[in-house]
């Protein structure tokens, strides 16, 4: 238990600049809490007492704003960054080393039964505001950006953005996963694209209407 809390610890100094001090790591940060809260609540989930494991997840909710169903499957060093509406459904599953920023939704589609949640490889970021919703893999190592909605699958070291979301690099530069603003905008690079186009076409007019004055 105590080797957990030590690598929960480390995550939150490895991926958060703002963390000075093990005091305030172990006093202000709610994602922290969250992730110490589900351990309980998932031991009793699996012992066979959901009512209790329920009762507890949502103390959890009340006090750090972030719903982690007790049956959700977590690896050792998820760290949520703000974390406020984070949630994360029953058969949701993460690997090792995972990043959630504040509004994450790791959801379902409807009211099918079964696997219904997303699998999250290792090293996975999930950027503020993103939802990963229905029963699919995630694959190690793929960045999704803000606010984007994923409804498929996404390979090893894939960036996804947009709604829905689209695969826009594949084992391309490497990113620094807390560097938002390094990720790709599609839509952007339409404009541009766009942008360039008309600018071609005006030069093209011009030689024309130079021939016939």
């Amino acid at each position: 238990m105590f080797g957990q809390i030590k690598r929960d610890i480390q995550a939150v100094f490895e991926r958060d600049p703002a963390a000075r001090s093990v005091t305030e790591v172990l006093f202000c940060y709610s994602g922290l809490h969250a992730i110490w809260w589900h351990r309980i609540s998932h031991k009793l989930w699996n012992w066979g007492l959901p009512l209790t494991a329920r009762f507890v997840s949502q103390l959890a909710r009340f006090l750090t704003g972030i719903e982690i169903h007790p049956g959700a499957k977590i690896g050792e060093g998820l760290f949520i960054d703000h974390g406020m509406g984070v949630i994360i459904g029953e058969t949701a599953e993460l690997g090792r080393n995972v990043t959630l920023f504040q509004g994450v939704t790791l959801g379902g589609t409807g009211k099918e039964k079964g696997k219904r949640h997303p699998t999250l490889g290792d090293n996975v970021m999930v950027g503020a505001g993103a939802k990963v919703l229905g029963s699919f893999t995630v694959g190690d190592g793929a960045l999704v950006g803000s606010n984007a909605v994923v409804l498929h699958p996404l390979p090893a070291n894939a960036t996804a953005v947009g709604v829905p979301a689209e695969v826009v690099r594949l084992d391309g530069k490497k990113i620094d996963t807390l560097a938002h603003d390094m990720l790709p905008d599609p839509v952007h690079e339409c404009m541009e694209g766009l942008r360039k186009r008309i600018d071609e076409l005006e030069a093209r007019l011009k030689k024309v209407e130079g021939v016939k004055a």
